[in-house]
């Protein structure tokens, strides 16, 4: 059975990108996922102080819910992660855990025989903006927490912008069954 691990960005419980990350995860355990789901709004995640603790042994000194998440990070063999767009980047709390995940990067290059090549990422992207560019930031600090964490370049992503109010997404006329449908087939 493979493992996904799906990671709700959003500090808004059942919001948008929650809804979505919801479908996705049904699609995922309809094809025989086993899912751990993990918000960062419940856990109590300090910023990375760019102390440079992680550069020598390769794991992060503080200590605080990150410590718990670590070891799903490392081992996942898919990673969902669904989040709203904050100026053209991820919420807070979720910044938080991916600028923590520098210490995953820090192990990887200092003992390259952990860098085996496992799984893939997906990305579900949620924007109010009409602006064409509304997910490039969020794109790209995706796919570097993807690189941090040891999974290959290149992701599956849905992404929907002008989606504002809570639980608009459900006016969508397509959003939650495309959601189901890739959950399902990123499983296979």
């Amino acid at each position: 059975m493979t493992t996904l691990l799906a990671l709700g960005f959003s500090p808004r419980k059942n919001g948008n990108s929650d809804l979505l990350l919801k479908a996705f995860i049904d699609g995922a355990k309809e094809a025989g996922a086993e899912v751990e789901t993990v918000y960062p709004r419940r856990i109590k995640i300090h910023a990375c102080l760019e102390c440079g603790g992680c550069d020598e042994a390769g794991v992060c000194v503080l200590q605080d819910g990150m410590e718990a998440l670590y070891p799903s990070l490392i081992e996942a063999e898919r990673v969902v992660v669904a989040s709203p767009v904050f100026f053209f980047g991820v919420p807070s709390q979720a910044k938080a855990l991916v600028d923590r995940c520098q210490a995953l990067w820090s192990r990887t290059r200092l003992f390259p025989e952990l860098k085996k090549p496992r799984g893939r990422g997906f990305f579900i992207g949620v924007g109010g903006s009409k602006g064409k560019n509304v997910f490039t930031g969020t794109d790209l600090c995706v796919q570097y927490f993807f690189d941090a964490i040891g999974l290959p370049k290149g992701m599956g992503q849905l992404v929907y912008s002008r989606v504002e109010a809570k639980g608009s997404i459900r006016e969508h006329p397509t959003a939650l069954a495309e959601a189901r449908e890739a959950g399902r087939l990123f499983m296979n």
